[in-house]
């Protein structure tokens, strides 16, 4: 099998499988394009060999450049995230990039899409599915992977499972954490996505793949309590719909009622692997669960994950909006808003916050936390800062301590 050497381009690199394909393909020295729509954004994430270009897949005019001279093109365009109508923007997107693809003379697409079955689907499932239909029909030869849930460090699914089952000592569970699923570490979906450059195909095709072995929801939560040594009790109910399902979600986790409630809806639907495909076109054979959620555990708290599914733009909505969770041993909030003054005005604010000065609202509030921090046997509000304008990495900030 002869190893292509052209250009590569990812699309979605902000998100968290392209950024982690982005790094595996940069650590291999290849000739690698990632667009963004704010690539500013994503040129400070990646290696300076690579070429960051801006470019959406809803922008018709963007694509011809980003597209100039590609030999091999990956669409992880998400959409789930957004406002409206989330899956006529998916149509719209891949309609765009496939006429757009055909016309630079591409020699191939790699398409992330979701496994499901032939009956009623979530309206998720079924955007994936019609994305990946728009993108085989597009007279380019297709390589459309089709996976269950996926297991690793940052994921959705996995922050999910690792939120609900950390803070939650007694579950009530829902039908749809009992549906069979075939749930894949990340490290083979990326695999997958990274030999799919070279495999050998005459035209276009669905690959599905999952783990070693088929497990629910319930099996996924049940392993994960097991491998952190947490005793949980789960109690079965028959109602809690979606809606009600996503919504105490959102309650008890950072996914947003809206991403949360369509990940949801996909669950009513089995997700397993129901040919050889996979097996037949490539070499890889994937870890089974234990070994999944096991490398997860091993890799959740170096360096806060390499990538997580709410650094993508998309994922996090109207700016503002939390798009944080806990990581490993830490708790990440982002949050991002637009000021109109030079950076260094910007920052000076920032840089003075805490000590003295106080924080940027509800001052009263934060000291509160201080006490609760020292009844806990925390510092509390003692420590302060050691100087009222510049902090340093190692100084202590009130209870906090700077790293950056």
């Amino acid at each position: 099998m002869a190893t292509q050497s052209g250009l590569i381009l990812i699309t979605g690199a902000t998100g968290y499988i392209g950024g982690r394909l982005a790094r595996a393909f940069a650590a291999e020295g290849a000739s690698l394009r990632c667009t963004a729509r704010r690539p500013e954004f994503l040129r400070s994430r990646m290696d300076p060999a690579v070429e960051v270009v801006r470019a959406d897949v809803l922008d018709v005019a963007s694509l011809s450049g980003a597209l100039e001279g590609v030999d091999t093109a990956y669409y992880l365009v998400h959409s789930m995230a957004d406002h409206g109508d989330f899956a006529a923007q998916e149509r719209r997107g891949a309609r765009n990039f496939a006429a757009a693809a055909r016309a630079a003379g591409i020699r191939r697409i790699v398409y992330l899409g979701g496994l499901g079955g032939d009956g009623e689907l979530s309206d998720h499932l079924a955007s994936r599915k019609e994305v990946g239909e728009i993108l085989r029909s597009s007279g380019v030869p297709t390589i459309e992977f089709r996976a269950s849930i996926i297991i690793g460090s940052g994921s959705l699914s996995f922050d999910m499972i690792r939120l609900l089952v950390g803070r939650l000592p007694v579950m009530i569970v829902p039908r749809w954490v009992r549906t069979a699923a075939q749930p894949i570490a990340v490290e083979d979906v990326i695999a997958y996505l990274m030999a799919a450059r070279d495999v050998e195909i005459v035209e276009s095709v669905v690959v599905e793949i999952g783990g070693a072995e088929k497990a629910s929801y319930l099996d996924i939560m049940r392993e994960y309590a097991r491998q952190r040594g947490l005793g949980r009790i789960m109690i079965p109910v028959p109602f809690l719909t979606p809606r009600l399902s996503s919504l105490w979600l959102s309650l008890v986790t950072p996914v947003y009622a809206r991403v949360g409630r369509k990940l949801v809806e996909g669950l009513r639907n089995e997700t397993v692997v129901t040919n050889d495909t996979a097996a037949r076109l490539f070499a890889i054979r994937p870890r089974g669960l234990t070994e999944a959620i096991a490398r997860a555990l091993r890799n959740e708290d170096h360096e806060f994950a390499e990538t997580r599914w709410s650094d993508a733009l998309s994922s996090s909505g109207a700016a503002g909006r939390m798009a944080g969770a806990n990581l490993g041993s830490r708790i990440v909030d982002s949050r991002a808003i637009t000021v109109k003054v030079p950076p260094e005005e910007a920052f000076k604010p920032v840089r003075r916050i805490g000590g003295e000065t106080g924080w940027y609202y509800g001052t009263w509030l934060w000291r509160i936390r201080g006490f609760l921090d020292l009844l806990a046997g925390g510092p509390g509000m003692r420590r302060g800062r050691r100087d009222p304008e510049f902090a340093v990495p190692g100084d202590a900030l009130d209870f906090w301590r700077v790293e950056e």
